[in-house]
């Protein structure tokens, strides 16, 4: 089975893998994190074809001939932060980090579809994702500060 992660094709012969495992163990994309194993925090988020998923209920078979992004591939090739990680690094929405990166892909997935966002919009839109330190002010403040690169 083959599918691409941060745009290179990949491939495995155990479809019944655990995705997260598989990212972190054997592609060493460590961004996304096993919080809880059931599918509850969001830590494990990564996009697949472009929609928020959490990574620590799915199957390799899940994935098969479709896109994943973890956070690792949506900053640039050279290094440089996608405007959205900009803005949660310049908001100081990043507290322990633990839950950022699947709070990045989550909101970049809803400003994907979402490019003129209300507040109360990006805070339904991250409620997925659970986060112990920021009180979600400065993540909500960071989501509506990169919105308009998406306009």
């Amino acid at each position: 089975m083959q599918f691409k992660v941060n745009g290179q094709l990949v491939q495995s012969d155990d479809p019944e893998r655990n995705l997260l495992d598989f990212l972190r163990e054997e592609l060493d994309l460590i961004g996304a994190k096993d919080g809880c194993s059931i599918g509850v925090c969001g830590t494990c988020t990564i996009l697949v074809d472009d929609a928020a998923i959490k990574s620590c209920i799915k199957k390799l078979k899940d994935v098969e001939g479709k896109s994943l992004t973890t956070i690792e591939g949506l900053m640039a090739e050279d290094g440089t932060l996608h405007p959205l990680q900009q803005a949660f690094m310049d908001a100081g929405a990043v507290q322990c980090g633990f839950c950022i990166p699947g709070m990045v892909l989550t909101s970049h997935a809803f400003l994907l579809k979402h490019p003129k966002p209300t507040r109360d919009a990006i805070r339904k839109a991250i409620s997925p994702n659970l986060c112990r330190c920021t009180g979600y002010q400065q993540i909500i403040d960071a989501v509506e500060a990169a919105a308009p690169h998406y306009q």
